[in-house]
């Protein structure tokens, strides 16, 4: 009898088939008849039982699982979805979307997951346009990062950010935990909606090393705010959040002005973030290509005046520079191309983007927009903070 136990994997019989669920968020499914073919079955929670020896049994199971793991979708929008471990051959730096992001500061961004619960109207990163979701194995990303702070020699804040909802990846906590472990880092900050968070989730966090989070509060009224959300939203839940986080993390409240539609509700959220005591960082409302734009955005110049005013009216500092988060220049990753070098590579993956594939050269990601083909010539067209793109040759 073959016994097969997991931790991130569940399974389900269903019919002619066992759904496998991966990180609680992801799924594939596995042929029951392919599985009877190995001998009889029997699924639990999180273990499969083969009558079968142990030998031929694991060969073929393995096989069956990895081939599923190609087929992995996500459970929230059906999207194909790419599981990025120690050896997939995938690296986690060149790439903006997942992975490592060092821009020569003391500032490292984490990015273990993309996919959203909800989708606001002014979001940057417009899901309806992005085909592919990436996940990354905790241990990778954790034991990657720890090489990126050796390197970059310590005084580290972690970032924790994603095209999406980072507290949708389940092993957050565990990730904290150990980017809390790496000597030299001091800060661990995440970027959340706040949706997932409960006061338990916040405790455990907090006790693995999260000493800060950046949450978006775009409106006090219920209405406007689940109109900026774009989908089913409880302001009143988040407001009750925020009250337990300023107690617990050092709270930045972090609402977007998105002209016509919120510009009434940034004073009251100003006045709730003096209540409750904590930051507030305002952000302009910008275009962006792959993004949502639902309103045309206001110059950098007219939101400054707004920000005067709101802090004169207020009291409360409105304009922030790197200074105000204790942003500082550091070395920065060495990068193997120069712009206009070409390099041969074979694709690795799908991007995010609609016929946007990723190639692998010298330990980095570039990414290639408009390719069909499997294998490139590629010229580098952007090098900057190690985020590569190029284009075929």
């Amino acid at each position: 009898m073959a016994r097969f136990e997991f931790q991130d994997l569940s399974f389900n019989e269903i019919k002619d088939k066992v759904r496998v669920s991966f990180l609680k968020m992801f799924y594939f499914d596995l042929s029951l008849k392919e599985l009877e073919k190995i001998g009889k079955v029997k699924v639990e929670k999180n273990a499969i039982e083969i009558d079968a020896n142990d030998k031929k049994a694991s060969k073929r199971f393995n096989f069956l699982l990895e081939e599923g793991f190609s087929n992995l979708k996500n459970k929230l929008n059906g999207k194909k979805t790419v599981y990025i471990h120690q050896n997939s051959g995938i690296p986690l730096i060149g790439y903006v979307a997942f992975g490592l992001v060092d821009r020569g500061t003391n500032l490292i961004e984490v990015k273990p997951i993309t996919s959203c619960n909800l989708k606001c109207v002014y979001c940057s990163v417009d899901e309806d346009k992005r085909p592919v979701d990436f996940v990354i194995e905790e241990e990778y990303i954790a034991t990657e990062f720890a090489k990126l702070v050796r390197f970059k020699g310590g005084d580290i804040d972690a970032h924790i950010a994603s095209q999406g909802e980072p507290l949708l990846y389940d092993p957050i906590v565990d990730l904290v935990r150990d980017i809390s472990s790496v000597e030299g880092v001091k800060n661990i900050s995440i970027d959340t909606n706040g949706l997932l968070f409960n006061e338990d989730k916040i405790d455990k966090l907090v006790d693995a090393g999260l000493t800060q989070v950046n949450l978006s509060i775009d409106a006090i009224d219920k209405d406007i705010a689940k109109k900026l959300a774009g989908s089913s939203y409880d302001v009143e839940r988040i407001v009750n959040i925020s009250k337990y986080l300023a107690k617990k993390v050092d709270l930045v409240i972090t609402p977007i002005l998105v002209p016509g539609i919120n510009d009434e509700e940034i004073p009251k959220i100003i006045e709730f973030s003096k209540e409750i005591g904590c930051r507030i960082g305002i952000q302009n409302f910008l275009s962006y290509r792959f993004g949502r734009n639902p309103v045309k955005g206001i110059s950098m110049d007219d939101f400054y005046s707004k920000l005067q005013k709101w802090e004169k009216d207020s009291g409360v500092k409105l304009i922030l520079s790197e200074k105000d988060f204790n942003i500082v220049k550091t070395k920065e990753l060495d990068k193997p191309f120069k712009k206009g070098d070409i390099v041969k590579a074979s694709v690795i993956s799908r991007g995010r983007l609609p016929d946007e594939k990723l190639v692998v050269s010298r330990g980095r990601i570039i990414s290639v927009p408009n390719c069909k083909s499997d294998k490139v010539k590629v010229r580098i067209t952007r090098i900057k903070h190690n985020i590569f793109v190029g284009e075929i040759v």
